[in-house]
């Protein structure tokens, strides 16, 4: 995610103020739908789970957290919250997931972020995503999210940032997964509006490992937030970038050299620019790919034509990832099936992409290696 964006749209007129007075009380607990993956698992014509073979264990690294908002949990937030969705059934809302381009995606995205207001939402969403990633054998994952997208609608950056860590900080024991969290910045609001968010957050720095930046791509170069990414730097915070997906091999080299970023989010078109692959082959700067997402936003027109082949074969560091898994079919193991379907890819190419998002990750050097190690041990 994210190309051609808008500002995050305006809660509907019939929403009130997150703190109004009369708001019913909201249960701790929110039970988690099956999502569409979840019934097509258990359905008759599918392996079952004691014959099915076990996921490879994967990092995912490139998953907005606001993107994993199925529609059966649309509905139960905005049934808890009193908030009026302008679909009927959430068989009509899944209808709407088919985009056109990249502004009818994020105009959906953004509507549907109006059932967000108070830390258990937050909370239940990440259960949700982490529920969903344990079934797609996550071991570890990245997660970004877009506070502008929450605070332009009232909710304190305190609520979004606190939700999620409820969820994450319990998510080792109770799903075997290790959590980061990644706060990212939307390009197409003002670098004034990025370095205000910057400094809501510092209260928080203990919870957040990295700061990225996301949403409208083409016109927004990464060099307009140079002074927040420096910020970030200053602090100790890892940075990342989504650079290459739309918009040109250029802005991968800003990423690089203006943002100094660890890790380009996307970057499909830096194939484009030989000299920009040598760049990254050399510096081993990851790259997160996100197959399936790249086909429903129009960034490749058919997955068999999809470039990580030659992105693998040109020595790039290649991981592969879901992004809005929600919205674009398919969570982090379903891109990894997709693939091997579509473009042929064996066990052990397959092994190397599943290596390769450890390799990429921000984890400490012992943790890795374990996980590295159960990557080397699955069978499946």
């Amino acid at each position: 995610m994210k190309g051609a964006a808008a500002a995050p749209a305006p809660a509907p007129a019939n929403l009130d103020d997150p703190s109004r007075t009369g708001t019913p009380p909201v249960p701790r607990a929110l039970s988690v739908p099956q999502n569409r993956c979840d019934r097509v698992a258990s359905s008759p014509s599918s392996p079952s789970a004691a014959t099915a073979p076990e996921p490879l264990p994967k990092a995912e690294l490139h998953l907005h957290i606001e993107g994993t908002l199925e529609p059966e949990l649309a509905f139960a937030l905005a049934a808890r919250n009193g908030v009026e969705l302008p679909y009927a059934t959430e068989d009509e809302l899944r209808r709407a997931y088919s985009f056109a381009d990249l502004q009818s995606f994020l105009n959906l995205y953004y509507a549907l972020m109006a059932v967000l207001r108070t830390e258990d939402d937050f909370a239940d969403l990440a259960h949700a995503y982490l529920a969903r990633a344990k079934q797609q054998g996550v071991r570890h994952a990245e997660i970004f999210f877009d506070p502008q997208a929450h605070t332009a609608r009232g909710v304190p950056i305190g609520t979004v940032i606190d939700g999620l860590a409820r969820a994450l900080d319990s998510a080792e024991e109770t799903y075997g997964i290790s959590t980061r969290l990644i706060m990212c910045f939307l390009r197409d609001e003002s670098a004034e509006s990025a370095l205000t968010t910057f400094e809501a957050a510092r209260p928080y720095f203990d919870r957040i490992t990295a700061v990225g930046l996301d949403s409208a791509e083409v016109g927004h170069p990464p060099s307009k937030f140079k002074e927040v990414f420096a910020l970030a730097r200053e602090a100790g915070l890892k940075c990342v970038a989504h650079a290459g997906e739309e918009g040109p091999p250029a802005y991968v080299w800003e990423a690089l050299d203006v943002l100094g970023v660890d890790r380009i989010d996307h970057g499909v078109r830096s194939l484009e620019d030989e000299r920009l692959v040598a760049r990254l082959v050399a510096d081993q700067v990851p790259l997160t790919v996100c197959p399936l997402s790249n086909v429903r936003l129009r960034v490749i027109d058919d997955l068999a034509d999809h470039p990580l082949p030659a992105m693998l074969d040109a020595g790039l560091l290649v991981t592969v990832n879901s992004d809005d898994p929600a919205y674009f079919g398919g969570y982090v193991d379903d891109n990894f099936t997709a693939v091997r379907d579509a473009l042929g890819l064996d066990r052990e190419t397959l092994r190397t992409l599943a290596r390769n998002s450890f390799r990429a990750s921000f984890l400490d050097e012992a943790t890795r290696e374990r996980y590295l190690r159960e990557v080397d041990a699955n069978q499946g």
